[in-house]
């Protein structure tokens, strides 16, 4: 499958569902392009920093951002991601290629779950809780830490805590979460582009299909429910991380 194809592919995904960037990614260029674990987590959280660099702006023109929520996640998440992205070139330096891949496999696995579990708990009705802000510095360091390990997490964990801890709509919550997102992919990818573990030729594939994606899901998004859509994805996401395990047993 070709990289342009591929990116097109997880922007529209991203377009309809909101969720998903660099979970997608990630295994994709593992499994579809054969490429090293590392690089393939550098340049999927490079993607998704760019992505989100585009995403971003609309929500700030809405007023669509809580700038105290996000003050602490970031106060989390930022030490998070920097810890796990150095442990990432340190473990991919220091072990051998199926290790990572079966730690990155879980990893995919976990963050669908947690997907699932986000969409089971969005049914019930959650309003009336008492905000707990505070609670999300420490629940978002390991999230960054995820997200700076496997560029997997920010969208799934990062709005499942918003909405089980604060009272933001949901338009908030997304435009929050997609601007952390946004910070802690830079600084993951700014560890790994310094490592060297990115593939700069797939990443401008990528950007050309990615760019057309997007505009092609937030179209269609307007005319295709999102809730069966975002179970697909979540569904899809279990499968790449179980291939994606499979593969560093059999490595």
């Amino acid at each position: 499958m070709d990289a342009i194809l591929l990116g097109f592919i997880i922007a529209a995904a991203i377009g309809l569902t909101g969720v998903g960037g660099g979970t997608i990614t990630t295994p994709l260029l593992i499994l579809v392009l054969r490429m090293k674990g590392a690089v393939a987590v550098g340049t999927a959280l490079t993607f998704a920093a760019i992505i989100k660099f585009l995403v971003v702006p609309v929500y700030l023109f809405r007023n669509q951002i809580s700038w105290k929520m996000l003050g602490w996640m970031a106060l989390g998440g930022v030490p998070g991601v920097i810890i796990g992205g150095r442990a990432l070139v340190v473990v991919s330096q220091r072990v051998n290629a199926h290790v990572l891949y079966l730690i990155l496999g879980i990893t995919i696995l976990f963050a669908a779950i947690l997907n699932i579990y986000r969409l089971i708990k969005a049914q019930g009705d959650a309003k009336g809780d008492p905000e707990h802000p505070r609670w999300l510095a420490a629940l978002m360091f390991p999230v960054g830490a995820e997200v700076g390990f496997s560029s997997a997490g920010s969208g799934a964990l990062g709005s499942l805590a918003l909405f089980g801890l604060t009272k933001l709509p949901a338009a908030k919550v997304v435009g929050t979460d997609l601007c952390f997102g946004l910070i802690v992919s830079i600084i993951g990818s700014g560890i790994q582009i310094v490592a060297g573990n990115y593939n700069g030729g797939v990443l401008v594939h990528l950007l050309e299909g990615g760019v057309v994606g997007a505009l092609v899901g937030g179209f269609a998004a307007q005319r295709i429910p999102s809730r069966p859509m975002k179970w697909a994805l979540a569904v899809w996401l279990a499968a790449l991380g179980c291939q994606l395990f499979y593969r560093g047993i059999t490595a």
